[in-house]
């Protein structure tokens, strides 16, 4: 059985397009990403809790966000939380389970949109005798355009 996934990275450009930082991309890093507490709905033998990465902006910003990702249904979509990281089960932001941590300046809070490595997880729990994967920020390639991922 094959199957690909949605990344985050796909509605980037388009953040960045908008005016909004990318603070990964301005340090050089790979997205931070945690795991949470958020138990995902199982299929079968594969179940598992969310896993979210995350881009630190201001408020203001994080609003125009929703906005702009919000399109991207087909790759994660609108953030799912913003603000207090303990309430997905986050206690340390500095600290990720996946990807480098970056900066979050004074004025910023942190934005959290669900990740690709959340299926990566469940795979590992179900311990499959063979699992072929991508490594967590290195997605697959493929022709589909971003623009493809919206909604009509």
């Amino acid at each position: 059985m094959g199957f690909l996934l949605g990344c985050s990275f796909s509605f980037e450009a388009v953040m960045l397009a908008a005016g909004l930082p990318v603070r990964h991309i301005e340090e050089g890093k790979n997205v931070p990403m945690y795991q949470t507490t958020i138990p995902c709905q199982s299929a079968g033998r594969f179940s598992g809790n969310m896993v979210v990465s995350m881009r630190p902006l201001t408020p203001k910003q994080a609003i125009q966000a929703v906005e702009v990702t919000g399109r991207f249904a087909k790759a994660h979509g609108a953030p799912l939380h913003f603000g207090n990281p303990e309430r997905l089960g986050i206690e340390n932001i500095n600290a990720p389970d996946f990807g480098e941590a970056v900066t979050i300046h004074e004025d910023e809070i942190p934005v959290f949109w669900a990740c690709g490595v959340t299926p990566q997880l469940a795979i590992m729990k179900s311990q499959p005798g063979l699992a072929i994967t991508h490594a967590p920020g290195y997605m697959f390639i493929t022709d589909v355009r971003d623009e493809e991922l919206t909604f009509s």
